[in-house]
């Protein structure tokens, strides 16, 4: 559960938060959009009378929907331009209040901190009009905290506590901010990107599959440490590995498996890590200096199988930062909320829904052969004749619906207010032997 610690008593760290947090799947899409109201008409607003006329089980009136419009697309920029139009109007009329602390709020509590609560949730369109003011978190309020959490990538269980706390207290002017930032970022993107392609938004931590204008898959996502930022990049999907190799960069021989082979010499012999040489023969792990960066000059492969850190496939594209994306043996990351665990690649969920639809069009390729190639351990690759577009990008904020605003942690402090980056952890070098992996696949990129 989260922390019920007030806000006022410091800054909570996203690996006390991770640590804390129950899994929450995928975000689904906010709901239908209400209205956006002023402050002032919702203070005029008739109230509805006592707790027992509120707390109504019909009262939930925000329906949730899932939409199959592309985020990169002419839609999604009209839409957030008339968001920032709708939010500059909701400053102009004053902002919206600031919640107060009131500990933990949810269904059936009465607190003076649900009446400002539910007028931050009017004044952004989560809670409609005809809820009414009072104290009582009724299931008018339940239904607009969880839609205002799906918005926010929170996850969405109707309890207000520090996280969803501090989401709701973002200025409005910081909104507007983050919203024209992005803004410029959608508009960059708004040419023809092919009648397929892939887009990987990174602080979503998720991926949107394309086709003729329509998001034909979406999939979580596991994207790059604070420390091991996952690059922005436009690219063209290749091929295919089927049982992959792993290769472990440079980078992770210095950081990750040099220090681990000082602490388990048996480390590269249980994870099915050979070494070679430049000569391309292998070389004993006892027949390297561990405590020396020599083996920084060798290559570290990591032989197909249950062990392997990619799992069943990879997916490959031309890019300057050894990038790409892949399976992975461990399925219960894609259970937590902050999906930011990788060393700059990333990890894909259902990721054979995807392959198949990226080979579907290359003769003999179909699903049965490619789960029967899985399943059999074989190494095989898939050069795709029909290369897909991908496009790795960095959206904290964008609208699909001028009333539905879509908001992000700015997980790699890149929009420019500190407010708007949920975690506490700033962008530093990583510091090897801080965290001690047994496994290969906590490496991966």
């Amino acid at each position: 559960m989260l922390n019920d610690k007030r806000l006022g008593s410091g800054r909570m760290s996203r690996r006390r938060f991770i640590a804390g947090t129950a899994a929450a799947g995928a975000a689904l899409l906010p709901g239908a959009a209400f209205a956006q109201e002023a402050l002032g008409d919702l203070l005029q607003a008739p109230r509805r009378g006592n707790w027992d006329d509120q707390f109504d089980t019909g009262s939930s009136s925000v329906a949730k929907v899932v939409s199959n419009q592309p985020v990169f697309s002419q839609n999604t920029i009209n839409s957030l331009n008339q968001a920032i139009s709708n939010y500059r109007g909701i400053l102009a009329s004053g902002g919206w209040p600031e919640v107060p602390d009131g500990g933990k709020l949810r269904l059936g509590v009465e607190n003076a901190a649900v009446g400002p609560l539910r007028q931050r949730l009017a004044i952004s369109g989560d809670l409609p009009r005809s809820a009414g003011m009072s104290n009582a978190f009724d299931t008018y309020v339940d239904a607009a905290v969880k839609r205002f959490q799906t918005r926010h990538g929170l996850p969405d269980e109707g309890v207000v506590a520090e996280m969803t706390y501090k989401a709701l207290n973002v200025p409005v002017d910081v909104r507007v901010g983050q919203m024209q930032t992005n803004l410029v970022r959608l508009q960059s993107m708004g040419g023809f990107l092919g009648e397929r392609f892939v887009m990987v938004n990174v602080p979503a931590a998720a991926l949107e599959a394309v086709e003729n204008g329509r998001v034909a898959q979406r999939h979580i996502a596991i994207v790059g440490k604070i420390d091991r930022q996952t690059p922005i990049l436009n690219s063209k999907i290749t091929n295919l590995n089927l049982n992959p190799y792993w290769h472990a960069p440079a980078s992770i021989v210095e950081k990750d498996i040099i220090p681990l082979m000082r602490k388990d010499p048996t480390y590269l012999q249980r994870n099915d890590i050979k070494i070679f040489g430049p000569d391309k023969q292998e070389i004993p792990a006892s027949a390297v200096d561990w405590n020396t960066n020599e083996a920084v000059r060798y290559l570290f492969r990591q032989e197909p199988g249950k062990n392997n850190a990619m799992a069943s496939v990879k997916i490959n594209f031309p890019n300057p930062y050894s990038t790409y994306m892949h399976d992975t043996p461990q399925q219960s990351l894609f259970s937590k909320l902050m999906r930011f665990d990788s060393s700059g690649c990333v990890r894909v969920q259902n990721v054979r829904d995807l392959i198949v639809w990226l080979a579907r069009d290359e003769p003999g390729w179909d699903r049965q052969r490619i789960e029967q190639i899985i399943a059999a351990r074989t190494r095989q690759d898939i050069n795709l004749t029909h290369q897909v577009p991908v496009y790795f990008t960095y959206l904290t904020a964008w609208a699909t619906d001028p009333n539905v605003v879509q908001f992000r942690d700015d997980i790699y402090h890149r929009d420019g207010s500190e407010q708007l980056a949920m975690n506490d952890v700033a962008p530093q070098a990583y510091q090897p032997g801080e965290q001690v992996q047994t496994q290969a696949a906590d490496f991966v990129n």
